[in-house]
């Protein structure tokens, strides 16, 4: 009689042995789950940003790797510095504006075209013969598996006289390399080596 009682004793120091661990096992396993999770949530957390509209409302951004956008912003470099260097108008104080702002987004070899398009007395005839001139980007053309970044844009230039208007074919290279961020270069980019490959007349619409 007192060896079964023993035996019953042993039996559910056993029993109560294995609750123990079983019990251990998942509370380790729930804590694990719930770090993970917290862990996983912070996260996702840190992809949002919350932005104050007016100051009366919260609005929800998303924030995103900075080199997905890199493609787009190279482009849109080349394009805004080729708008504003080949945008003119019969105004000097305009042009030099334009050309201030260009130079502040490529190197000296913008300059010096500029420079030598000025010693040839371009910018003279377009004030004087109240010249406008327009360009429209057809495409920019980047190739990012080599640094730095070579381009070449491709464009069309509107040269607009009173008595007629010549439409020019334009090629351009250049080269890209990484900048400092700031208000006059927002995408963060240096033009190198600029140049004009082509720039032919293909039509002349009388006016």
């Amino acid at each position: 009689m007192e060896f079964k009682t023993l035996r019953n004793i042993e039996n559910s120091f056993r029993q109560i042995r294995l609750y123990a661990l079983v019990f251990a096992v998942l509370c380790t396993g729930v804590t694990g789950y719930a770090v993970w999770h917290s862990y996983r949530f912070a996260e996702q957390q840190r992809q949002k940003i919350y932005v104050l509209d007016n100051g009366k409302s919260l609005m929800l951004a998303l924030a995103q790797d900075a080199s997905i956008n890199r493609p787009v912003e190279a482009r849109e470099h080349v394009r805004r510095f080729h708008e504003l260097f080949f945008t003119l108008a019969p105004d000097k104080n305009a042009i030099e504006s334009n050309m201030k702002r260009a130079f502040n987004l490529a190197d000296k070899s913008a300059f010096d075209y500029y420079k030598d398009l000025s010693e040839k007395g371009y910018y003279n005839r377009i004030i004087s013969g109240n010249v406008q001139q327009r360009i429209e980007i057809d495409s920019v053309s980047c190739n990012f598996d080599t640094y730095p970044y070579a381009v070449r844009t491709y464009a069309k230039e509107f040269i607009i006289r009173s008595s007629n208007e010549t439409k020019r074919n334009l090629v351009t290279s250049c080269f890209l390399v990484n900048s400092v961020r700031s208000d006059n270069n927002p995408q963060g980019f240096n033009m190198e080596k600029f140049a004009v490959m082509e720039n032919k007349d293909i039509e002349v619409i009388e006016r």
